[in-house]
Protein backbone atom coordinates (compact mmCIF):
# COMPACT_ATOMS: atom_id res chain seq x y z
CA UNK A 1 0.00 0.00 0.00
CA UNK A 2 1.43 3.24 -0.82
CA UNK A 3 1.64 6.70 1.17
CA UNK A 4 -1.12 8.13 -1.30
CA UNK A 5 -3.34 5.03 -0.75
CA UNK A 6 -2.80 5.57 3.07
CA UNK A 7 -3.66 9.13 3.02
CA UNK A 8 -7.01 8.70 0.98
CA UNK A 9 -7.78 5.71 3.25
CA UNK A 10 -7.92 8.19 6.65
CA UNK A 11 -10.11 10.95 4.97
CA UNK A 12 -13.25 8.47 5.56
CA UNK A 13 -14.93 8.78 8.33
CA UNK A 14 -12.90 8.75 11.49
CA UNK A 15 -8.72 8.97 12.07
CA UNK A 16 -7.25 7.91 15.39
CA UNK A 17 -5.77 10.55 17.12
CA UNK A 18 -1.76 8.94 16.91
CA UNK A 19 -2.37 9.73 13.10
CA UNK A 20 -3.21 13.28 13.30
CA UNK A 21 -0.52 13.95 15.73
CA UNK A 22 3.20 14.59 13.47
CA UNK A 23 0.95 15.22 10.43
CA UNK A 24 2.04 18.21 8.65
CA UNK A 25 0.07 21.17 8.22
CA UNK A 26 0.47 23.50 4.64
CA UNK A 27 -0.80 26.67 3.84
CA UNK A 28 -2.65 27.34 0.23
CA UNK A 29 0.45 27.58 -1.34
CA UNK A 30 1.88 24.37 -0.53
CA UNK A 31 4.10 25.54 1.90
CA UNK A 32 4.66 23.41 5.21
CA UNK A 33 3.99 25.60 8.52
CA UNK A 34 4.98 22.74 10.79
CA UNK A 35 2.71 19.52 12.21
CA UNK A 36 0.05 18.67 14.19
CA UNK A 37 1.84 18.31 17.88
CA UNK A 38 -1.84 17.17 19.49
CA UNK A 39 -5.43 18.27 19.92
CA UNK A 40 -7.31 19.53 22.65
CA UNK A 41 -10.74 17.44 23.10
CA UNK A 42 -13.58 19.56 24.86
CA UNK A 43 -14.12 17.07 28.11
CA UNK A 44 -17.37 16.69 27.84
CA UNK A 45 -18.85 17.17 24.00
CA UNK A 46 -15.97 14.90 22.86
CA UNK A 47 -15.30 17.67 20.06
CA UNK A 48 -11.91 18.37 18.86
CA UNK A 49 -11.36 22.62 19.89
CA UNK A 50 -7.97 23.05 19.13
CA UNK A 51 -5.21 21.14 17.03
CA UNK A 52 -1.88 22.16 18.28
CA UNK A 53 0.53 22.90 15.33
CA UNK A 54 4.19 23.02 16.04
CA UNK A 55 6.23 25.95 14.65
CA UNK A 56 9.29 27.08 14.68
CA UNK A 57 12.93 25.68 15.88
CA UNK A 58 15.02 22.85 14.96
CA UNK A 59 14.07 19.45 15.46
CA UNK A 60 11.33 19.96 17.93
CA UNK A 61 13.74 22.58 19.95
CA UNK A 62 13.22 26.10 20.15
CA UNK A 63 9.50 25.02 19.01
CA UNK A 64 6.47 27.03 19.34
CA UNK A 65 2.52 25.93 19.69
CA UNK A 66 -0.03 27.33 17.70
CA UNK A 67 -3.87 26.27 19.22
CA UNK A 68 -5.69 26.53 15.59
CA UNK A 69 -8.99 26.16 15.49
CA UNK A 70 -9.97 22.90 14.44
CA UNK A 71 -12.93 23.97 11.58
CA UNK A 72 -10.08 25.71 10.18
CA UNK A 73 -7.97 22.38 8.68
CA UNK A 74 -9.25 20.83 5.60
CA UNK A 75 -7.25 17.33 4.84
CA UNK A 76 -5.63 17.40 1.55
CA UNK A 77 -5.06 14.09 -0.07
CA UNK A 78 -2.71 15.19 -2.55
CA UNK A 79 -0.25 16.40 0.18
CA UNK A 80 -1.31 13.62 2.63
CA UNK A 81 -1.42 16.37 5.88
CA UNK A 82 -3.66 19.43 6.39
CA UNK A 83 -3.83 22.76 4.79
CA UNK A 84 -5.19 25.98 6.43
CA UNK A 85 -5.72 29.31 4.21
CA UNK A 86 -2.98 31.25 6.21
CA UNK A 87 0.37 33.00 5.17
CA UNK A 88 3.28 32.25 7.44
CA UNK A 89 3.05 36.17 8.29
CA UNK A 90 -0.04 35.80 10.12
CA UNK A 91 0.98 32.70 12.00
CA UNK A 92 3.76 34.62 13.44
CA UNK A 93 1.96 36.66 15.29
CA UNK A 94 -0.93 34.12 16.36
CA UNK A 95 -1.47 33.07 20.36
CA UNK A 96 0.96 30.80 20.92
CA UNK A 97 3.07 29.34 23.33
CA UNK A 98 5.89 27.52 24.65
CA UNK A 99 6.98 23.89 25.59
CA UNK A 100 7.08 24.97 29.69
CA UNK A 101 4.57 27.45 29.56
CA UNK A 102 1.06 26.07 28.23
CA UNK A 103 -2.17 28.35 28.34
CA UNK A 104 -5.11 27.82 30.74
CA UNK A 105 -7.33 26.82 27.88
CA UNK A 106 -10.36 28.26 29.48
CA UNK A 107 -12.81 29.98 27.70
CA UNK A 108 -11.25 33.39 27.45
CA UNK A 109 -8.74 31.86 26.16
CA UNK A 110 -10.66 30.04 23.63
CA UNK A 111 -12.72 33.52 22.48
CA UNK A 112 -8.84 34.92 22.36
CA UNK A 113 -7.56 31.91 19.39
CA UNK A 114 -10.46 31.84 17.41
CA UNK A 115 -10.91 36.17 17.61
CA UNK A 116 -7.89 36.12 16.13
CA UNK A 117 -8.60 34.17 13.66
CA UNK A 118 -12.04 35.35 12.63
CA UNK A 119 -13.89 31.94 13.67
CA UNK A 120 -16.81 32.48 15.95
CA UNK A 121 -16.21 30.39 18.95
CA UNK A 122 -18.90 28.21 19.48
CA UNK A 123 -17.90 26.37 22.89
Amino acid sequence: MSATDIATNETSGLIASNKVEGTAVYNRDGEKLGSIYNFMVDKRAGTVEYAVLQFGGFLGIGSDYYPLPWEMLTYDTSQGGYSVTLDKAVLEKAPRYSGDAEPSFDRQYGRDVYGYYGVNYPF
